[in-house]
């Protein structure tokens, strides 16, 4: 079995809803996933954007989520899970604003894709709560079980 991630309210390379960014609500979308492999411990995720600033003339990739911790026997992310929602033993690093939990898209040029990566680990990271990214994948590193990956879209609206 193959590990799978998706979204009921986006599909693959479709458009992440409003209400999933900074021009909405700002909540973490739904995601579902399934077909992790025996032996696996936990699971990480990792959402970021590779197209900031411009996707025309990309400079670097803004990472937007990280949460590792998440329990072998989870299986979904409700709408919102980000902050207090978080399964038990999960914990949230730092996106590129500073902040800790989910940063929704709020491109300030054209339309940016953004990946939501799901790791398979075989272990159980340890990292403290507002770990960065290095971090979180040294930690990663040698653990990695299966990956799935899910592409939503979004372009910032426009005032008229």
């Amino acid at each position: 079995m193959t590990l799978t991630l998706s979204s009921p309210c986006f599909p693959q390379g479709g458009v992440i809803p409003r209400r999933c960014t900074g021009d909405g609500a700002d909540t973490s979308p739904p995601l579902a996933w399934n077909g992790a492999p025996e032996g696996t411990r936990s699971f990480a995720l990792i959402v970021e954007d590779p197209d900031a600033p411009d996707p025309a003339a990309p400079r670097r990739t803004w990472v937007h989520w990280l949460v590792c911790g998440l329990p072998a026997s989870a299986t979904s992310l409700p709408e919102g899970a980000s902050g207090q929602s978080m399964p038990p033993g999960s914990n949230e690093g730092r996106n590129d604003s500073g902040g800790s939990g989910y940063e929704g898209p709020y491109p300030p040029i054209g339309s940016h894709r953004y990946f939501f990566k799901l790791y398979a680990l075989d272990t159980q990271p340890g990292l403290r709560a507002g770990y960065a990214k290095p971090e979180l994948l040294k930690a990663m590193d040698g653990h990695v079980l299966a990956s799935a990956e899910l592409m939503g879209t979004y372009a910032k609206e426009r005032k008229a």
